[in-house]
Order: C-alpha cells, then structure tokens, then sequence
C-alpha cells in the first residue's frame, strides 16, 4: 500500500495501480465526492492506467450520475464493485450505464483485482 486517506465520508487506499474506496455507512455518494479524485490520481498515479475499486461493506446510496463525472478521468480504466449483497448488484446494473469504461460487480475482492490485473495488463499492450 502506498497511502491512505480518510476522509468524512470514506476510506481510501492506494496501491501501485489501483485504489480501494470504502464509504461509510448510511452516506448517499454524489458527484461532489468525486471532487477530491483529481488531486488523487495527478498525486498517485500522473498519467498511468489504473482501476477503482468500490469495496461496498457498508449499506449506502449512491447517485449513478456520479460515474459520468468518473468516466472523465482519462487513466481511469474501470471500476470493480465489490460486494455480496444482491442490492449492490441490481444498483450496479444502473450505475453501470452512467460510466463510459469497463464497470464490473464481484463477490470478491480476490475476483476484483483479478481483474484488475487483466485490465491493466490488457491495457498497456
């Protein structure tokens, strides 16, 4: 792990070539979340790919046109929704359609980097 930040409304690690956001319990997640992520990703990653991936242990809501913000982030190359509620699932089905890039749901954060790893590696050839 390279750093983490928590904030009042999340948790957030970052590693070479992702991160892992984890909000808190009972928020809803709106597009102004998304304001910290510029300086985030200039500060981590500058201009390499990397994945987000959205721990969901916690229930919350969250707006799905918070993603078109998202789908701007040019070395964002997908989200990873992890979570083994089926809510979440059905939730990602709609947010799925609000972001531009690769937006995928696991069961396991052991799925999730996975695939993580094929994205980046597919990415960089």
């Amino acid at each position: 792990m390279i750093a983490t930040y928590d904030l009042d409304f999340c948790h957030i690690q970052i590693y070479n070539d992702y991160l892992v956001v984890t909000m808190n319990e009972g928020i809803t997640v709106v597009p102004e979340h998304q304001n910290i992520m510029p300086g985030l990703v200039e500060q981590h990653f500058k201009n390499k790919p990397f994945v987000y991936i959205s721990n969901r242990i916690h229930s919350y809501s969250v707006n799905p046109t918070t993603h078109l913000k998202s789908s701007k982030i040019e070395n964002l190359i997908g989200i990873a929704v992890v979570s083994d509620n089926t809510l979440q699932k059905n939730q990602t089905k709609i947010e799925k359609a609000f972001f531009s890039k690769a937006f995928e749901y696991f069961t396991t954060m052991k799925e999730a980097l996975q695939w993580k790893d094929s994205m980046i590696k597919n990415h960089s050839h």
